[in-house]
């Protein structure tokens, strides 16, 4: 522990986290921290920046001065302005991973990068066997930071065995628990007079294990009939919000069906520090059944310990540390018997549980909230003396610096789309109804809007019905009796074909790979796993190297879940060969490519072995992919250094000369994915180079000086003539943009941290 006696020089300070009235534990622990933090050293300023969960708003108390809505980049962008801007001296970051928007909490990343002092990170989670995209953001999170505060040992050493931190830029801080406050009114006021009472409190959700106390209770009380089993708590906001009650209801219908339902009492609310503090003084025990063993700090443990309770708990990390030396009793995970046997030992023998409570009491004052802000006030001036660590990535590796991005303008998407699902053209800004629809759009469309899911960026109203739509769609286009899709539609609903083209076909396969590998929602996942696995078979039927391409973009993306099945697997090896083979048979020294022409979408092909070999561990495919990237870059680049894809009006043959025009959205689009996969595959910042170029394109740096992005509209115009624009913009050339867009500003700039020479 750092110590507390050195006075703090920092004389500025702003908390970043949740903050009361929100309900939650990181909300609770950061309205404490800045509360003790500003009575130990009442001469520092301090305030809050608070985290508001999506589509809400709290009334907040006056030292919380910036609020940012967790979805929204931009805001994240404001609050650091606004930091810079107010002369804070350090910043006390409160992390954890569902606190802040994009995919693993990735957002925070674009508030750090911009600020200008140093910032002290309290990690309230750190997992044992991070998923790769959790390992990379905390990475990147901890090399934004000056010092990490871990509240155990434990966290400590995994930090520096998980992800390689210097014990030195380490703080390990303890949870800070509340001066003992005892009830005034007992059992009796509570309803509860003569009963032995087992609590439980805190935010409910699946992983508090609670139905193993249920469990144990007909064991328990058929030793002490008076005994009450107490479930203080409101439902997650989180868990509410996906899944509504369901797991408050499934627990009262446990304890009907166990006969127990007069033993158990629910309480449904957040309770403030008053009422928490009567219910403690009255439970004879207080138990945290957690089913998640990597959980490495609890609140509501530690009130309870400062309460003076006898504890009973499962070994997750803190309850191990802060039970440990007789202090509490720890059970195994989802062990009802072993619950029940704790519980009714505890009971039986008075003596010993007050000796437990008394022993947890004595302990928690070390642990005592004005000894841990002075700790935290340590810290501060550590950072202070160390200014920022320089282990960031060069903003040269940044495609593109995030303040310079454009918002996520939906606007035309929303235009193009209606109840059957995206239109395919438009004259100008306005849909053409008599081109109806096709697969390729519906399934770029849901691509995207998948993307926009896993990154919780923006329309969180209407993301999950027009995703719905899209899936809808490709749905409908599906043929089980052939196994393949059809692909264009007329207005009035109409197929006109009975088979569509091979490459609409692997974009199908491509996009319901990612709603399986990325989507978080149940129904949308298992009508996509179905059409998926049902549309594979055919690939390995498919001529066109562009079908194998988006065919294992998908596969890839499928085995983000479902790692290990072994049909994709083979099937990504056989697709794979089958591009490495057409290589061999094509490539010459002057013109190192697949085919005799190079078409259109070129990138995807390179891409598809570049992110195919990384997940095989075949050096060798990955090598080609990259390689041939770079060709195909090179053979993309204008003599003043814009980005020159192939003209669609007569593509560039063997030997022939490279057509300059009709330039295609759909180039850069493609060109842009393959170099993010290149940048996160080898670390070389020419990818970061050439990806920045074909996104530029986009903004007018091209032979006309004039953007294809409308950012009025929030439409892409569909290309580039020799002497003009073509002002119409169709839902592909849109798509294309937008789902670039999506990936340079989901950019995982952490993989590249880890991999990067220093």
């Amino acid at each position: 522990m750092v110590h507390p006696e050195i006075p703090s020089v920092a004389r500025k300070l702003a908390f970043v986290g949740n903050h009361l009235p929100r309900q939650c534990g990181i909300a609770t622990f950061t309205t404490d921290l800045r509360a003790f933090v500003a009575s130990v050293a009442p001469d520092i300023e301090s305030w809050v920046v608070a985290m508001n969960d999506a589509g809400r708003l709290h009334r907040y108390p006056a030292h919380v001065r910036f609020e940012i809505a967790e979805d929204e980049i931009a805001a994240y962008r404001r609050a650091a302005q606004f930091l810079n801007a107010s002369g804070v001296d350090v910043i006390s970051l409160q992390h954890e991973y569902g606190i802040f928007g994009g995919k693993c909490g990735g957002h925070v990343l674009t508030l750090l990068e911009e600020l200008r002092m140093p910032v002290v990170t309290t990690l309230h989670t750190i997992l044992t066997n991070p998923s790769s995209l959790q390992r990379a953001t905390l990475d990147r999170v901890i090399a934004l930071s000056a010092r990490v505060v871990v509240m155990s040992q434990h966290g400590a050493e995994t930090l520096q065995d998980v992800h390689g931190v210097s014990a030195e830029q380490i703080d390990v801080i303890p949870h800070g628990i509340p001066l003992a406050t005892s009830g005034t009114h007992g059992k009796a006021q509570l309803g509860l007079a003569d009963q032995n009472v087992i609590l439980t409190f805190g935010l409910l959700s699946p992983d508090k294990g609670v139905e193993y106390v249920l469990e144990a209770m007909p064991a328990i009380l058929a030793q002490h009939p008076a005994t009450v089993f107490v479930v203080l708590g409101a439902t997650h906001p989180h868990v509410k919000e996906r899944h509504g009650e369901a797991y408050r209801l499934e627990l009262q219908s446990r304890a009907r069906r166990l006969g127990i339902e007069q033993a158990v009492v629910f309480h449904d609310r957040f309770v403030e520090d008053g009422e928490l503090a009567e219910f403690l003084s009255a439970a004879d025990i207080y138990i945290t059944p957690y089913l998640n063993p990597q959980q490495s700090t609890s609140g509501t443990l530690a009130r309870a310990v400062a309460a003076g309770r006898a504890v009973v708990s499962t070994p997750y990390w803190h309850a191990r540390e802060l039970l440990a030396e007789g202090r509490g009793v720890l059970v195994p995970v989802r062990d009802a018997s072993a619950i029940a046997l704790a519980v009714g030992g505890l009971l039986a023998d008075e003596p010993a549980r007050l000796e437990l409570g008394r022993r947890a009491a004595e302990h928690a004052l070390s642990s005592s909230w004005p000894v841990v802000a002075r700790s935290y006030l340590q810290s501060f001036d550590r950072a202070l003396d160390g200014r920022r660590r320089s282990r960031v990535v060069p903003s040269s590796w940044l495609l593109v610096p995030p303040a310079d991005l454009p918002e996520l303008n939906l606007d035309h998407l929303r235009a193009m789309t209606d109840d059957t699902g995206m239109v395919q053209h438009a004259t100008f800004d306005v849909p053409r109804y008599e081109e109806g629809y096709c697969l390729d759009d519906n399934a770029r469309a849901l691509l995207l809007m998948t993307l926009m899911e896993e990154a919780s960026t923006t329309w969180p109203r209407h993301s999950r019905a027009v995703a719905a739509r899209y899936l809808a769609f490709v749905a409908y286009a599906f043929n089980h009796g052939t196994g393949r899709f059809r692909n264009f539609m007329s207005y009035s609903r109409r197929w006109l074909e009975d088979v569509g083209s091979e490459d609409s076909h692997g974009r199908a396969v491509w996009a319901l790979g990612g709603v399986v590998g990325r989507s978080a929602e149940p129904s949308r996942r298992g009508l996509a796993r179905e059409l998926f696995l049902a549309a594979l078979p055919v690939l390995s039927q498919f001529s066109s190297p562009r079908a194998w391409a988006y065919g294992l973009l998908g596969i890839d993306e499928y085995l983000r879940a479902f790692r290990g099945d072994s049909v994709a697997e083979s099937l990504r090896a056989a697709l794979v060969e089958k591009l490495c083979d057409l290589h061999r048979r094509s490539a010459s020294r002057d013109w190192p490519w697949f085919e005799e022409s190079l078409t259109y979408s070129n990138a995807r092909l390179p891409q598809a072995l570049i992110v195919s070999g990384e997940a095989m561990g075949s050096p060798e495919v990955t090598q080609l992919g990259l390689a041939t990237l770079a060709w195909l870059s090179d053979s993309q680049i204008s003599e003043d250094d814009h980005f020159a894809p192939v003209g669609s009006n007569g593509f560039h043959h063997r030997g022939g000369v490279k057509a300059d025009f009709d330039q295609q959205p759909v180039e850069a689009g493609a060109m842009v994915s393959a170099c993010l996969a290149a940048l996160r595959v080898s670390a070389d910042p020419r990818w970061a180079r050439d990806g920045r170029r074909a996104f530029d394109w986009f903004f007018g740096h091209n032979h006309l000086r004039l953007p294809l992005y409308d950012a009025a509209t929030g439409g892409c115009r569909d290309g580039l003539h020799r002497e003009r624009r073509n002002e119409n913009q169709g839902a592909e050339s849109t798509l294309s943009f937008l789902l670039a867009l999506l990936e340079v500003r989901s950019q995982d700039t952490a993989a590249v941290v880890t991999t990067a020479p220093s």
